[in-house]
C-alpha cells in the first residue's frame, strides 16, 4: 500500500497539482491581438434610415448603396441586395 502510494498516486497528485496552477497562470494572461489589415474607413453616423426594399433592413442613406429606378432613388445594404432587386 505504502509503495502504491508513493510511487504513483502522489507523483500523480503533484502532476494534477501544477498542469492546473499553469493552466490558471496562462488563461490570465491577455492573449495577444490578432494581426489584421487596416481599419475600414469610418462611416457617417446619423441621417435618414431608408428600408431595404429586397432584405428589410434600414440603412443610413449617406452610407447605403443606392440606385436610380424609374426616377426613384432605391437605397440598399449591400451591392448584392442591389443586383437581386427588380424594380
Amino acid at each position: 500500500m505504502k509503495f502504491l502510494l508513493l510511487r504513483i498516486l502522489l507523483p500523480l497528485l503533484v502532476f494534477l497539482i501544477l498542469r492546473s496552477v499553469i493552466r490558471t497562470l496562462f488563461a490570465a494572461s491577455p492573449a495577444a491581438p490578432a494581426k489584421r489589415g487596416p481599419d475600414p474607413p469610418p462611416m457617417p453616423a446619423g441621417g435618414d434610415l431608408k428600408k431595404d426594399p429586397v432584405c428589410g433592413t434600414y440603412v443610413s442613406a449617406v452610407a447605403g448603396v443606392s440606385a436610380k429606378f424609374g426616377g426613384e432613388v432605391v437605397y440598399f445594404c449591400s451591392e448584392d441586395c442591389r443586383r437581386r432587386y427588380r424594380g
